[in-house]
């Protein structure tokens, strides 16, 4: 980028201070847009005598050679003291960012534990139904029950790393889905337990279809005889737990019914399909879209909230279906953004408390992904101009802030 006297800044010029380094000035943000003439005066007080500035991203230019002198105006006192004390803040925040940091990097590594042992457990149900239904009861009641201690839910998007996700993965997210729904809509603990046991299970038919079968997303009419089909697979394979609750069963058997009556295997309509498979249902449908087999194909979460409500809203139970959206919020985690100050980032982080207020990951391509600025909107002066696609977006961009493609999450109780 080209250089600019400090002398012919003006509002409205964009600068970078990355060659400073983020701790090195009070600013929010390596590159901003000057906003006004107190900005100036700071860069002056840091001893700058030039900065990089973006033409592209600028909305006036900077002052020329010849250009007539500010007018006077009244001396702002950013010396000594008081620029200290911007720094001192502006380090604060740095510890809240490191923070939030960690607190992220708990949680993908909490939900990489979860999925392993999903994992496991679907996959010994076969071989060992009755135990892996134990260990299933035990996880979904650790989950609940923080759930049930919580103020408030915080749920994170998760940028999982290692093997290439399956089964497991989708049902984590289908029963960390059903639960906030759950919870939002005043379930009581045995119904978010039951809840979660079904969301857990609701697609183990699938191990009975052919891979060919469940990737293929243009299947001909035999072969989606035979995908249906994966929900008699799943009640099967739970036939011989005779302990498990009538509630959970049902997820299982009606997780692809409609709220018009359209679904299968039964084309139950509306209330005569069990509340708890109509919660279900929103998240398997949600995750779906987000997650398909063919990441080409994938929708971002805002796209897969307004397909449902606007072209698919007649297949869901209309309560639960708002109550849904209101719980992941205007921009659901993994929603790509832009800034009000024009940077971009990714929503990762959101707060039942501050849903118009997301954490988000701002791109900076000055600083490697691991170190990535997180903003917490709550805390800042900017919010969420809009929602971008990524296929509209530079593709360097989509792979810091998404390197694997999909959206996947954990929730965390805030007390």
């Amino acid at each position: 980028m080209p250089r600019v006297s400090i002398d012919h800044l003006q509002p409205g010029v964009f600068v970078s201070l990355a060659e400073l380094g983020w701790l090195e000035h009070p600013f929010l943000l390596n590159s901003f847009r000057i906003a006004d003439k107190k900005q100036i005066q700071i860069l002056r007080q840091l001893g700058l005598k030039s900065v990089e500035w973006d033409p592209a991203r600028s909305s006036v230019q900077p002052l020329t050679e010849n250009a007539p002198a500010p007018e006077a105006e009244e001396e702002i006192d950013f010396s000594g003291a008081a620029l200290n004390v911007m720094l001192d803040s502006k380090r604060e925040r740095a510890v809240r960012v490191r923070e939030q940091r960690e607190r992220l990097a708990r949680c993908e590594r909490l939900y990489e534990q979860e999925t392993t042992g999903m994992g496991e457990i679907l996959k010994d149900l076969g071989a060992r139904p009755v135990e892996s239904h134990a260990r299933a009861k035990a996880a979904v009641g650790r989950i609940v029950g923080g759930l049930l201690k919580a103020d408030s839910v915080a749920v994170h998007l998760v940028n999982m790393k290692g093997k290439e996700p399956g089964l497991a993965h989708h049902a984590m997210n289908v029963m960390v889905l059903s639960l906030l729904l759950g919870k939002a809509a005043g379930a009581g603990e045995e119904d978010l337990k039951n809840l979660g046991l079904g969301a857990l299970f609701h697609d183990v038919g699938k191990t009975e279809v052919p891979s060919r079968v469940l990737k293929n997303a243009q299947r001909s009419a035999s072969e989606e005889h035979f995908y249906q089909a994966h929900v008699g697979y799943g009640i099967k394979n739970v036939a011989a737990i005779a302990d498990m609750a009538v509630a959970a069963r049902n997820i299982i058997a009606c997780h692809h019914e409609r709220f018009d009556g359209k679904g299968y295997p039964n084309h139950l309509p509306g209330a005569k399909i069990p509340r708890l498979a109509r919660m279900a249902a929103i998240a398997n449908r949600y995750d779906n879209l987000c997650n398909p087999f063919d990441l080409r194909t994938a929708k971002m979460p805002t796209e897969a909230v307004a397909q449902m409500f606007k072209r698919e809203g007649e297949a869901f139970d209309p309560e639960l279906l708002s109550l849904f959206i209101k719980v992941l919020g205007i921009y659901p985690p993994g929603s790509f953004v832009q800034l009000s100050d024009g940077s971009v980032g990714i929503v990762v982080e959101t707060n039942s408390r501050e849903l118009l207020r997301p954490l988000v990951m701002l791109y900076d391509k000055d600083v490697p992904r691991h170190e990535a600025l997180l903003i917490d909107l709550a805390d800042a002066d900017l919010g969420v101009k809009q929602a971008l696609h990524p296929a509209k977006l530079p593709l360097p961009l989509v792979e810091y802030l998404a390197p694997r493609g999909r959206v996947d999450y954990y929730v965390e109780a805030v007390r």
